[in-house]
């Protein structure tokens, strides 16, 4: 009874010992670094470097897409450009507007700057910086004719200027920024430096690299486009910097409109000179590789139907100049439809962007000379005599080396000529005989038997 009583009140101590003695042990052991110090937050950084164009629209939207996918804390785009197409600017400002995570944009490093669509696409992020010694601005629509800028009907004028101005409004003023000096860079094609645009409550910060743009940023509250507010923590940050892929790098340089414009010359030469010259097989090979490559450029920009419709007529012109010379005339008709075809090749109002007067003239120059010259080669072997086989034998001249007769009845000849060294059984004209040493001229090749005539025949 009394070993029972002892094992029973062993139980109870440890009951009400043991939680203690877990809870002290706790309470004593140290605590490790990972449960106290916040996790990293994670900052995707893009880069906007050159035209804006479809292929950077593309890699911009997805870099975009992927750090909604993984959660990451904010999206640094640096920017670097000169402007670009209308369309690619709006899908981007689609995706900043959109984005679930916070968007920052940059105008780094230190002479950069964010003219035209790239004013439009600074403006349009929850938080817009700057480094000193760079711009932005300079957002007036504009079309060019000949490297300068044309003179459109004033009404057309005023109805893309209006729908800029408001576009840029829209979202501006819902970022509290001042929309009023910020339309003045598409009406008055106004451009701000750093410390401008900052006085003038177009963008919120100056930095001098993405580091001190981050740490500036540090505990700022700042509100999304929605309404929503979001408090960055930013005071352990693993930055990945997010590049385009290689399929991207080489896309984005054959969609530039020079380059386009290249290729697509250059797939219509190559095809063109193969089959004028068949055989040489090189020429159609890379003709075909530069054709599907302008296709593909083609499908990504806004490529304007009355470029290529002139482009096809100066194809045209070409070979009408070289089948039928006109002291020039169709050659250089040919020649100015080239280049107007290439100057209206990419539709955009926004920054002229699109073929270079230097890229069309350097291009439809040489072009109409290899074009014209190729041509006229092929007309000129039309008259060229053969020079291999039978027919090789026409007209020409060789002697008499046994008296040559007309071919008897049974068809059989018995005369012998000497023709490039070679001898040949001869029949000559009904009811003449040419006598040896003649000089004899091919008329008709018939089997192993030719058919001649005397050189210079002798009166009767």
């Amino acid at each position: 009874m009394a070993f029972r009583l002892s094992r029973r009140l062993l139980f109870v101590v440890c009951a009400v010992v043991a939680p203690s003695l877990v809870l002290a042990a706790r309470a004593a052991a140290p605590v490790s670094a990972s449960a106290t110090s916040p996790s990293p937050a994670t900052v995707v950084q893009l880069r906007v470097d050159g035209d804006v164009e479809p292929i950077l629209a593309e890699y911009l939207v997805n870099g975009i897409e992927q750090a909604g996918r993984e959660h990451a804390t904010l999206i640094l785009i640096t920017i670097n450009t000169p402007g670009g197409l209308d369309t690619s600017m709006r899908s981007i400002i689609q995706a900043i507007l959109s984005s679930p995570v916070p968007v920052v944009t940059f105008v780094n490093p230190t002479g950069s700057r964010a003219a035209s669509a790239g004013f439009f696409i600074l403006l349009s992020a929850d938080v817009a910086a700057m480094s000193p010694g760079t711009d932005t601005g300079a957002a007036s629509p504009i079309m060019e004719m000949f490297g300068q800028p044309a003179k459109i009907d004033e009404t057309l004028h005023n109805k893309i200027l209006n729908e800029a101005t408001a576009y840029l409004r829209s979202y501006v003023s819902k970022r509290n920024r001042n929309a009023e000096l910020a339309a003045t860079a598409v009406t008055d094609a106004k451009a701000f430096s750093a410390q401008e645009a900052l006085d003038g409550k177009l963008i919120d910060f100056i930095a001098t690299s993405p580091a001190d743009l981050l740490a500036k940023l540090d505990g700022r509250t700042i509100t999304r486009f929605d309404g929503s507010t979001v408090q960055l923590t930013l005071s352990n940050v693993t930055t990945i910097p997010v590049g385009m892929t290689v399929r991207e790098k080489f896309l984005s340089r054959i969609v530039e409109p020079d380059v386009f414009f290249i290729l697509l010359i250059a797939g219509a030469l190559g095809i063109y000179t193969e089959f004028t010259h068949p055989g040489l097989f090189a020429p159609g090979v890379i003709g075909a590789i530069a054709l599907v490559l302008a296709i593909i450029s083609m499908q990504m920009l806004p490529v304007n139907l009355a470029g290529l419709l002139l482009i096809v007529l100066a194809l045209g012109l070409f070979v009408l100049e070289a089948k039928y010379p006109i002291h020039g005339v169709l050659g250089v008709g040919g020649v100015i439809s080239m280049v107007l075809g290439a100057l209206f090749l990419i539709r955009t109002p926004w920054t002229g962007m699109g073929v270079s007067l230097g890229t069309a003239l350097g291009v439809a120059l040489p072009f109409a000379v290899i074009v014209i010259v190729l041509m006229r080669l092929v007309l000129r072997s039309r008259s060229w005599k053969q020079a291999a086989g039978k027919e090789e034998l026409l007209a020409e001249e060789g002697e008499v080396t046994e008296p040559v007769a007309s071919a008897p009845a049974e068809g059989v000849a018995t005369g012998m000529v000497r023709i490039h060294g070679e001898l040949w059984r001869a029949a000559g004209p009904v009811g003449q005989t040419i006598p040896k040493g003649a000089r004899v001229r091919v008329r008709k090749v018939d089997g192993l038997t030719l058919e001649v005539e005397p050189v210079n025949p002798q009166p009767a």
